[in-house]
């Protein structure tokens, strides 16, 4: 199990080359990667504030439900902070699994968790300024078919 918060950029097909190959338990799989996105049209970037430590461990425990809930045989979580420009890559998760769907539930779950409870604080930067981005609905939404 491998979890990161980074500034730097992560190389995807380097961390996907042999994830979860050579184990006889792995029939599954999945990975998702996020990708800073504008939505307003205005944006320059996007800067990501974190307590280091604290959100290592908050991943971390998030990715232990995921695996005891999925009987995942792997699992990557990648979550770069600092600034980030539109285009550039935010985030990783993979999962492993003996079926594709535990596979597949367990990537959108740790996603939904990433998204909405992941201790993250972001700001947009445009020109006119900077502002805090909210949380949105349809984020807490989500988390609550887990």
């Amino acid at each position: 199990m491998k979890v990161s918060v980074q500034a730097e950029p992560f190389d995807l097909g380097a961390e996907l080359a042999d994830f979860g190959t050579g184990r006889a338990d792995v029939g599954a799989v999945v990975s998702f990667t996020g990708i800073v996105r504008d939505d307003t049209g205005a944006m320059e970037a996007l800067e990501l504030e974190h307590y280091p430590g604290m959100t290592e461990r908050a991943i971390a425990g998030i990715v232990d439900q995921a695996v005891e809930r999925w009987t995942l045989s792997d699992v990557t979580v990648i979550h770069r902070h600092g600034r980030l420009g539109v285009g550039e890559q935010i985030m990783m998760v993979a999962t492993a699994a003996r079926h594709r769907v535990a596979a597949f539930e367990a990537a959108e779950f740790l996603m939904d968790y990433l998204k909405s409870r992941a201790p993250f604080w972001k700001k947009e930067h445009g020109p006119e300024g900077t502002s805090w981005v909210a949380a949105k609905d349809e984020d807490e939404d989500a988390l609550k078919r887990w």
